[in-house]
């Protein structure tokens, strides 16, 4: 199994799909005119003036869920890996996939808004719904549906899961070894796994609003205090940094782990740590009670910048300015091209991370990526239910089925029990093989999405227009601009049309 998951993954992050990423962020980023830095003032405003209603979240609320999907231990653990294999101009290409993300993150979190539905009382979207209403089809819907299950449903969460195990494991011990099917397990991560677990359960139980009413106070909370520790490191090592973001670039196109490494593992860690292009940020998306679908866009945008360019880029400086890493040669014998650590510690981890906290911080370091790993991780968590959640949904209707959504919670915590006690090498590349499969599926999506009817273009159109107007309220209507399928905001249009006729 583990040599078919790894050819598998080999397959799936072809250099193909790594341009392909970039190529689809580019390619937006330019008919956009560069959206994701003219709106930057305009992100924020949204943010700040948002609301939710009975059937919606909030543009703040659907923001913290989506960042709670992008925010996980790939800020972490990934970011040391891209380091630890790619070396530190893995770093540049991450923050160059974060630039031209946020426009794939535009593009395919409106056409979330411009496609959701409003099913039983609750606002549902996503690629499944978008490829079925815009292009007509459903068979792609119903692929993506099922890649997205598989991903964030199975894959997915034992990542989280199993980073929070080993941090747990480091700052307090193994505890005692207890034997089980999947060897020995240290009695320390048996009771983080069972805190874990009852807490996911209260809260999935209680839908999306309690989701987003978790997240959007964790996840500003975690974000902002990671980011200060990060700062503390900076500012006291003033006199390096110039010579760290040198590094960066240099190394960047005279890689030490070589070019096609560091750009391979720049942008796998990239795309799987801000998710832009993914399709996992338009579900959340959809869910956001917004007066125009381009909102939303904007806002999602946003998020990929605070994901990459302000927490992937805060360990990444930690992890350079403390010099706690290793970077490992591609050759078959492992050799390191770079090595400052005990040659032992496992790349693939938060272990970069915690030691270099505990450099500056002592004992407290480690501690402290311990929370932040926990908090990362179980809002990650609570994301690929949703996603996950959401698709079950989207199959329901579009096969006719029944299937039942308590099933979808418990398929959940088995794999973050799963996840939590079995090894980190084999999950990271079951969770690339997810993110693969549902990056290659949304990417070609939305890039024929845009040749076939240019949707995510004319919202932007007419909400800059309606911008340069000065509108108080936005109204959207999908029959005007051309765009078919848009059976929500054509039904909202009308009624707010028969609201001002009766008040005249």
């Amino acid at each position: 199994m583990q040599a078919f998951i790894d050819f598998l993954n080999g397959v799936i992050w072809s250099p193909a799909l790594i341009y392909l990423c970039l190529g689809a962020g580019l390619f937006y980023s330019i008919l956009t005119r560069f959206a994701q830095v003219r709106h930057f003032k305009e992100m924020c405003s949204i943010l700040l003036n948002s609301s939710d209603s009975d059937k919606g979240i909030s543009s703040f609320q659907a923001l913290a869920v989506s960042l709670s999907g992008r925010v996980g231990t790939g800020n972490i653990a990934g970011v040391a890996a891209a380091i630890g294999f790619g070396g530190p101009g893995a770093v540049f290409w991450m923050w160059v996939v974060a630039f031209l993300g946020a426009s794939t993150a535009y593009a395919e979190s409106t056409l979330g808004q411009i496609y959701k539905v409003n099913e039983n009382g609750q606002y549902r979207g996503g690629p499944a719904y978008y490829f079925e209403r815009c292009l007509g089809w459903r068979w792609l819907g119903i692929l993506f549906a099922l890649s997205s299950i598989l991903a964030c449903g199975v894959f997915l969460p034992g990542i989280q899961a199993n980073s929070v195990g080993n941090a747990v494991t480091q700052i307090f011990g193994e505890g005692v070894i207890v034997s089980s099917s999947f060897g020995e397990v240290g009695s320390t991560k048996l009771v983080a796994l069972a805190v874990i677990l009852m807490v996911l359960a209260f809260i999935i139980f209680g839908g999306i609003k309690r989701i987003a009413n978790f997240t959007q106070i964790i996840v500003p909370f975690m974000a902002l205090g990671y980011i200060v520790m990060a700062l503390i490191i900076v500012f006291l090592n003033l006199d390096k940094v110039p010579g760290i973001f040198g590094l960066i670039f240099s190394d960047a196109f005279t890689a030490q782990a070589g070019f096609g490494a560091a750009i391979g593992w720049g942008v796998k860690r990239g795309v799987y740590s801000n998710e832009a292009g993914q399709g996992t940020g338009p579900h959340a998306a959809a869910a956001a009670e917004v007066q125009h679908p381009a909102q939303q866009g904007l806002v999602q945008a946003f998020s990929v910048y605070v994901d990459t360019l302000f927490i992937c880029t805060a360990t990444a400086l930690m992890i350079l300015i403390t010099q706690q890493y290793n970077v490992q040669g591609s050759l078959p014998d492992g050799q390191f091209i770079v090595q400052n650590v005990d040659p032992s510690t496992i790349i693939a981890s938060p272990a970069f991370t915690q030691m270099a906290l505990a450099s500056v911080f002592g004992n407290s370091g480690p501690v402290f990526v311990g929370i932040a790993l926990f908090f990362f991780a179980f809002t990650t968590i609570l994301a690929y239910y949703y996603i996950a959640e959401t698709n079950v949904a989207y199959l329901r209707r579009a096969l006719n089925i029944n299937i039942s959504l308590t099933f979808v919670k418990l398929l959940i915590m088995f794999m973050v029990a799963y996840g939590t006690v079995n090894t980190a090498g084999y999950i990271w590349n079951l969770g690339d093989v997810g993110v693969g499969l549902m990056a290659w599926l949304n990417i070609l999506g939305i890039l024929t999405i845009f040749f076939m009817a240019k949707p995510t273009m004319k919202a932007l159109r007419d909400y800059e227009e309606q911008k340069a107007a000065g509108v108080k309220e936005y109204t959207f209507n999908p029959k005007a601009l051309g765009i078919k399928g848009a059976d929500f905001w054509e039904k909202r249009y009308d009624e707010q049309q028969a609201e001002k006729a009766a008040d005249k």
